[in-house]
């Protein structure tokens, strides 16, 4: 009689780097939880305009905000200039459910995600590389999709 242990001999290993990603994807996706995502500090220089998204009392973003925010992070990161600015020079985001209102958080959004999957190569030395941060943020985008539930 087989045992309930026997399909975990039948499982492929992970390598290191997949399981680190996955942690990282965790970690996030828990750190997404909170609004807004925990900051190290805000550099009132260069992210001055995100003052209101921490010093105001402002619901959490809707779900696609997210998703948007997500998608625009994955073009920084291929270095798809031209269809990040394009996206926002025409506000396409308009066009995928969001509100005018929903431009600052989904630029912070997606400026703090850029700012974790860089610091994740940083931190390891240059070992993750984009197409690992890119892998990294699909499955963000997994364990964002299943803690909003059925619907979405």
């Amino acid at each position: 009689m087989p045992s309930r242990w026997d399909h975990l001999f039948d499982l492929k290993p992970v390598t290191l780097l997949d399981h680190l990603l996955e942690e990282v994807a965790k970690l996030l996706a828990k750190d997404l939880q909170q609004w807004p995502p925990p900051v190290q500090e805000v550099d009132m220089e260069t992210g001055g305009s995100f003052a209101p998204l921490f010093t105001e009392a402002r619901p959490r973003p809707a779900p696609a905000v997210y998703t948007e925010a997500l998608r625009l992070t994955r073009w920084e990161l291929e270095h798809e200039a031209e269809a990040y600015d394009e996206y926002m020079r025409n506000k396409r985001y308009l066009e995928r459910g969001l509100g005018p209102d929903d431009r600052l958080a989904l630029l912070f959004l997606s400026r703090w995600l850029t700012e974790q999957m860089t610091g994740l190569g940083e931190a390891t030395g240059g070992r993750v590389k984009r197409r690992h941060m890119l892998q990294c943020l699909d499955g963000l985008e997994a364990k964002l999709r299943l803690a909003q539930g059925p619907q979405a």
